[in-house]
């Protein structure tokens, strides 16, 4: 079963954007005097990307800081829109360092600066060490300013920073496989939300960081730890949660549906793993039409969740799953791809194991009758049914010198 929410790229280090932290703490000028060229300006027309750059180039060199940052926070919420994830997280540092400038390194809106880059690497760009490197450099301002507030304002931003804070080391602790922390971080972020809630009479005001994400995540890091029944309870709450405010048949229920029929797998309900994932078909077909990837994919997970069932009554509809899932793979991505082809080996070992000879026809309605996957197929069934000999020899050889004896006495007589 698949539920993998983030891609982690392969490149685990960023240090050309960690240098920019790497600041010398000599004596600064006064802020007003400090400029700082963070974007490369180049072109010679004037087109208007070109102005644009002008634009920009403008207010880096006559503005104070704080209408820098200002800038610079508003560009930031456009690249996100845009989907615009590297340039969205470069700017992100562009708001620590001008943080730094205007408030100081032990300042709590510096922290939250940093938390906010923190986040950005985990979600913009799905590198959780480094998105872990800045939450933990931001945590003791954090806490420290915490505990000396004086005004509400004040009070619920850094309340709504620290859930962003522990929702981000969570994260990050269990897309590394560290089931533990990641569901000890995520309790603390409950516990902050649950502050915020009462501090604000129970309106959370505008968080990035939505009780749904964080729900979903305490879902993932109980599965984790092999707490099923209280992942089950996450799961519940939030798909509940999702139909209320959206209908039962928006596309946000589909990983769902497939985490908690994992985990309904897990605790041998077989039953009721088949039901979630049909559930998620119906979605999928509706939303995605039944030729689409998702859809295939939803597909091959509902023949396996049948097959591991073992229930003789279930064997028609693990071949029409895995046939739905190959048709649709080979048509959306094509023959050699890697999901049609690891759904096609999974099929055909399905066939094999329950003494099927199937799994030769279906690859031929796949391929060409001369391919090589077709070839390696009729090969291996070649050396399963060999080798299905050579056993029942095996197991016949004490009966061998019996029936030897048994003959000659006969012959003898």
């Amino acid at each position: 079963m698949r539920a993998s929410p983030i891609r982690i790229p392969t490149d685990s280090d960023d240090s050309n954007w960690d240098s920019c932290f790497h600041l010398s703490h000599q004596t600064k000028s006064p802020a007003h005097e400090q400029t700082y060229e963070l974007y490369p300006s180049d072109g010679s027309g004037e087109s208007e990307e070109d102005t644009k750059a002008k634009e920009e180039k403008s207010v880096d060199c006559m503005s104070l800081p704080e209408e820098k940052l200002a800038h610079s926070q508003r560009k930031t919420a456009e690249l996100i829109k845009e989907k615009m994830n590297t340039q969205a997280n470069k700017e992100l540092i562009r708001c620590v360092i001008l943080s730094r400038i205007i408030f100081g390194e032990e300042h709590w809106k510096c922290a939250q600066a940093l938390t906010n880059l923190a986040y950005g690497y985990l979600t913009l760009r799905g590198l959780p060490a480094q998105a872990k490197k800045h939450a933990e450099s931001a945590k003791n301002t954090l806490l420290t300013w915490k505990g000396n507030m004086t005004s509400n304002k004040e009070k619920k931003e850094i309340l709504g920073a620290l859930i962003m804070l522990y929702y981000t080391l969570g994260v990050a602790w269990l897309l590394q496989n560290h089931g533990k922390e990641a569901y000890f971080n995520l309790q603390r972020a409950e516990r902050s939300l649950k502050e915020l809630k009462e501090f604000d009479k129970g309106s959370v005001y505008r968080l990035q960081v939505s009780e749904k994400d964080l729900t979903i995540a305490l879902g993932r890091a109980s599965l984790a730890t092999h707490r099923l029944n209280l992942a089950l309870a996450y799961f519940e709450k939030t798909i509940g949660d999702i139909i209320i405010a959206k209908g039962d048949k928006t596309s946000d229920l589909i990983s769902l549906y497939e985490e908690i029929a994992q985990i309904e797998q897990l605790r041998r309900n077989h039953d009721q793993a088949i039901q979630y994932l049909r559930k998620a078909h119906s979605i999928c077909v509706s939303v995605f039409t039944e030729v689409s990837p998702k859809t295939a994919e939803i597909s091959a997970l509902l023949a396996k969740a049948y097959a591991m069932s073992g229930e003789a009554q279930h064997k028609d509809a693990v071949e029409l799953y895995f046939i739905k899932s190959i048709s649709a793979y080979h048509e959306t991505l094509g023959p050699e791809d890697y999901e049609t082809l690891t759904t096609i080996e999974e099929f055909s070992k399905w066939l094999i194991q329950n003494g099927e000879k199937q799994c030769l026809m279906i690859q031929i309605l796949v391929y060409e009758s001369d391919h090589s996957k077709i070839r390696e197929t009729k090969n291996i069934l070649s050396l399963l049914q060999r080798a299905k000999t050579i056993h029942l020899d095996e197991e016949e050889k004490p009966f061998k010198k019996e029936r030897i004896l048994y003959a000659k006495a006969q012959r003898h007589d």
